[in-house]
């Protein structure tokens, strides 16, 4: 059985990008080298409504690349994957990629 989150509202699913611990020519970067916080988005919800009721869809879709929050979302394991929601996709995230 296949196992799929599906986010509710303007919520995000994303999967936290690992950086590499080395340049592609081999060099070992420290451990104190800074790291963007950053994530592919693999589920979007479809929005939220307005005091009207009209739906106001995420400009996010999947496949996107996120900067996420240094704190905030919440960590889910699905299988393999280590995911985390995140609500209020339009404010929370700094910029797309």
């Amino acid at each position: 059985m296949a196992k799929r989150l599906i986010p509710t509202f303007n919520r995000i699913l994303v999967e936290k990008i690992i950086p590499p611990s080395k340049t592609n020519s081999g060099i070992l970067l420290p451990e104190k080298t800074p790291k963007l916080n950053s994530g592919k988005v693999v589920a979007v919800g479809p929005g939220a409504r307005d005091k009207d009721c009209k739906l106001i869809p995420v400009a996010l879709k999947e496949g996107d690349t996120v900067l996420l929050p240094e704190y905030g979302g919440t960590e889910v394991k699905l299988g393999e994957k280590d995911l985390s929601w995140h609500p209020n996709a339009q404010s929370n995230h700094v910029a797309l990629r």
